[in-house]
Formats: structure tokens, C-alpha cells, sequence
């Protein structure tokens, strides 16, 4: 169900001033915000604070790994959950924090296998904060090109808290210690999922009657397309991935440092100029372009293999992959029935962790079997075999 264009021939602002200035905007979009951030701090003091709990970190490793694969696979089920139920939105909040704050206590007081089990069972309630705030831009945003600067302005802010994230873990972590910061990250979610959380109340509450009927009887898989907008996605997440495997595998954690810090620097410049500009091209094909070109990044290292030419590929990269997720979320919005964009959203948020983690383990294998120059050609060749297959799907 697609929205009407308002507004005649009127041509939008072009500031990301006019996206804040939206009613009701600025409090749900700072929550989101500060709820990312936990996302974003969390992994560092998850792992150290399993590592001390259990003394190893394959054990930590692996429970971390679980707690992933929580997040990943159950994200349209919770977002499913709270279009029913909007009441759950804060119930899974409490219920992550609550869990995040008892693997802490339990590492503190030497219960490994309580906080292996807390730990797994904080991957099944996370709340969809990125879905439910996309959603939201579509109900706030008055027409299709505001829309795309509200969700650029919203990606790249992700982005943003991901990049960051890392960063302040570990500033965290030396000051207070790891069960420490892993608490401040419970509070970060709790605190920034009740406002939000009566925002998306607030919007739901004018979608109409048969929108939420058809919400509650449809299949997310079989919205038209649906599977097919998450294919981009997954393959640009497996890229990446593989190849940031593969440079770790050939110069190092120094160079490695910078060179990933590239990766979300492309994507917040690369999201934000998109977002900026009002683009005539069909939107259909955007994903598919933009994950072609992600393999014509990668294709550069392979061909060149220095430290160098990697920077400018990272950069360059990240900067298609969050286009292309825009792009993506704007397809959501405009193919998914009302009422469903957040369990569409989470699917496509699924899709990219999923690859992600096989990215992981694929480029793991290819740069012991192959050598690093040959791991990231074969996932610059998986890029563009996934390009080509989104165009005979066409």
C-alpha cells in the first residue's frame, strides 16, 4: 500500500532540517538514537564479560555467537509481536535489560553457566528499535522525498552509534570495568525505548482497520517481493564481512583498525548525500545497482592488493551499502502493506546480520584455503552474482 504524494509539484526542502522539523519527530528519533548506542556498545562488554565469567574466550565466543543468532533470526518475530501487541515493545526492552544487567551480576559473582544462559536469553528480546523507527518515519514523513532524506538522516545516525560504539566500549570498559558497562547499556535501552514506544503507539493508533486485519492474516515472505528486496542486502553483508576477514588475514590489526573505520565513515558521507538529493532513476533498481557496484569495490583490492587501495574500497563501499539499504527501506515503505513496514524492516535488518555471519565464516575458510587476495575476488564474484540474480527476479 503505497503513500499518496502530497504536496502538488512543491519541491521539498533539502534540509535535514526539515526532517526534525516534522511534527512529533525529534523525541522518537533521539530515543531510537540512544537505544542504538546500546546496540552498538553492547558486543565488546558482552564478550569480556563472559570471558571473565567462564575463563575462555572460545566459551564467551561462542555464547556471544548464540546471543547473535538470537538477534538475527527472532527480529521480524518480535516486530511481528509488537504491531499485535504494542504493549510489548517495553516488555522486551525490560525483559533485555534485565537479562543484560543479570549476565553482569552473574559474571560479578562467578556463575558462568547463569550468565552463558542469561546471555543466550538476551538474544531473543532485544526490541526492533531500527524497524519501529523506520516505520515511523513513513507514518510522520508527508511525501515520498522527505521520506527518503528521513530515512538517510535515520541511517546514517545507525551508522553513526555502530562506528562510535566499539569506541566508547572500550573507553568504558577501562574506567569501570566490563559488568559496568554492560549495565549502562541496559539503561540506555530502557530509557530510550519508552519514548519511543508511545510514538509508534501514537502513529498505530491512525492506521486504519483493514490495515491492521491484513497485518495480522498476511505472511511477511509472502509480501510481493519481499524476498527479493533482502537478497541485496544479505549479499552486501557477506561481502563485507568476508573481505574485512580477509584484510585482517594479510596486514594486520593496526592497518586493519583504520582501514575498517573507513567502512561506516562512506556509509554516514554516502547515506547523507543520497538522502540529499531527489534522484529521477526508478527506485526498484537502486539495490541492485548499488550491490554491483559494491563488487566493482571489492574487485579493486583483489586486482591492486594494498593497504591503500583498500582504504579508498571501504570507503567507497560502505558508502553503497548504506545507499543501498536506504534504498531498500524505501522500497518497504512503498510495496508493504500498512501496518506490516516494521516486520518487513526486520526482515531485511535479518537478512543483512544472517550474512554478516556467513560472511564471517566464508572468509574465514577462502583466506586459509585461497590466500586473501583470492577471498575477497570470490566475494567481489558472490556481489555480482547476486546483482545479476536480482535482475532475472526482476
Amino acid at each position: 500500500m503505497s503513500r499518496p504524494q502530497r504536496g502538488g509539484t512543491r519541491r521539498p526542502p533539502t534540509s535535514y532540517r526539515a526532517v526534525l522539523s516534522l511534527p512529533h519527530a525529534r523525541a522518537p528519533f533521539a530515543a531510537a538514537l540512544q537505544a542504538r548506542l546500546c546496540y552498538g556498545l553492547q558486543g565488546l562488554p558482552l564478550l569480556i564479560t563472559l570471558r571473565d565469567s567462564t575463563g575462555s574466550y572460545a566459551i564467551a565466543a561462542v555464547a556471544a555467537s548464540a546471543f547473535g543468532l538470537g538477534v538475527a533470526l527472532l527480529g521480524p518475530a518480535r516486530a511481528r509481536l509488537i504491531v499485535r501487541h504494542h504493549r510489548a515493545f517495553v516488555a522486551l526492552a525490560s525483559g533485555y535489560a534485565v537479562a543484560l544487567t543479570g549476565v553482569a551480576v552473574a559474571s560479578t559473582l562467578r556463575l558462568p553457566a547463569v550468565a552463558i544462559g542469561l546471555a543466550v536469553l538476551a538474544g531473543l528480546c532485544p526490541p526492533p528499535v531500527g524497524p519501529v523507527m523506520r516505520a515511523l518515519w513513513g507514518r510522520l514523513a508527508p511525501d515520498r522525498a522527505l521520506l527518503q532524506r528521513a530515512l538517510s538522516l535515520d541511517t546514517a545516525a545507525e551508522s553513526t552509534a555502530f562506528a562510535l560504539g566499539p569506541v566508547l566500549a572500550g573507553m568504558l570498559i577501562k574506567a569501570t570495568g566490563a559488568p559496568v558497562a554492560l549495565v549502562a547499556c541496559a539503561a540506555l535501552v530502557l530509557a530510550g525505548s519508552r519514548p519511543l514506544a508511545r510514538a509508534a503507539a501514537g502513529a498505530r493508533a491512525g492506521i486504519p482497520a483493514e490495515g491492521g486485519h491484513e497485518a495480522g492474516t498476511r505472511d511477511s515472505l509472502g509480501m510481493r517481493g519481499l524476498l527479493g528486496l533482502t537478497l541485496p542486502a544479505w549479499a552486501i553483508a557477506v561481502a563485507v564481512s568476508g573481505v574485512e576477514i580477509a584484510v585482517v588475514a594479510a596486514w594486520g590489526t593496526v592497518t586493519v583498525g583504520i582501514l575498517l573505520a573507513l567502512f561506516p565513515v562512506g556509509g554516514v558521507l554516502g547515506g547523507l548525500a543520497y538522502g540529499r538529493r531527489d534522484w529521477r532513476g526508478p527506485l526498484g533498481g537502486r539495490p541492485r545497482m548499488l550491490t554491483a557496484a559494491s563488487a566493482a569495490c571489492y574487485a579493486l583490492p583483489a586486482l591492486a592488493f594494498l593497504p591503500l587501495v583498500a582504504g579508498g574500497t571501504f570507503l567507497l563501499a560502505g558508502a553503497c551499502a548504506d545507499i543501498a539499504l536506504i534504498a531498500t527501506y524505501q522500497l518497504v515503505d512503498a510495496a508493504v502493506p500498512e501496518g506490516r513496514h516494521a516486520e518487513a524492516g526486520a526482515w531485511v535488518n535479518t537478512a543483512y546480520n544472517l550474512g554478516s555471519a556467513m560472511g564471517m565464516a566464508a572468509g574465514g575458510v577462502l583466506a586459509a584455503v585461497l590466500g586473501s587476495r583470492l577471498s575477497i575476488a570470490a566475494m567481489a564474484a558472490l556481489a555480482g552474482a547476486c546483482a545479476l540474480v536480482t535482475v532475472r527476479r526482476r
